[in-house]
């Protein structure tokens, strides 16, 4: 097989598989978490690896559209409270650092909400809601769509355009001129 359709071959494979899952997103769950975003003061997001850099993406383009965002961790990180929401990116629901955030964001009365894949984990226990996005984990679940990528490579790229497909709709619901966005992009570059 030559490079080329070697190329186009992964690239379909990675793209079907990405459609596969975000079909399988229940839209009530994602209603739900838009208002939440919506109708929070501050918005907090924690994961690790490549789950936290798909986090920062919807960080990114979240506060593009108003809503005042946060990496937990981050060196101008403000107070937690009972205002705010956690957003916690975890495929498994059970790395370490994302459960004790979530269990801590609790305990300050906040609102958490878990993207991942394990609707019985330790982080969706905690959750207020959880949204469920059933790509392949860690933990090998039963129901769980078996990629043919590597580890968890399907979760973190599905995170990373649900990200964007919830910004479209917060953008639809607000009628966001999309145009009017660059004033709020990043200009120091």
């Amino acid at each position: 097989m030559s490079f080329s359709n070697s190329y186009k071959k992964a690239m379909h494979l990675i793209l079907d598989e990405c459609g596969e899952i975000l079909d399988r997103v229940d839209p009530a769950q994602t209603e739900s978490f838009i208002e939440m975003l919506l109708s929070s003061r501050r918005v907090f997001f924690t994961g690790v690896g490549r789950v936290r850099l798909s986090l920062e993406a919807m960080a990114k383009r979240l506060a593009h559209l108003g809503i005042e965002t946060h990496m937990v961790g981050d060196i101008n990180e403000p107070a937690m409270n009972e205002e705010d929401l956690l957003v916690v990116g975890s495929g498994s629901g059970e790395s370490i650092v994302p459960v004790a955030i979530a269990q801590k964001a609790k305990q300050l009365g906040g609102k958490v909400v878990h993207i991942g894949s394990n609707p019985s984990g330790t982080i969706a226990n905690l959750a207020d809601l959880q949204v469920r996005i059933p790509a392949s984990t860690k933990l090998h679940l039963p129901d769980e769509f078996i990629s043919s990528q590597p580890m968890t490579s399907l979760f973190e790229q599905c995170l990373l355009i649900y990200g964007d497909t919830v910004a479209a709709l917060i953008i639809e619901k607000k009628g966001i001129d999309v145009a009017s966005l660059w004033d709020t992009h990043a200009n120091l570059e």
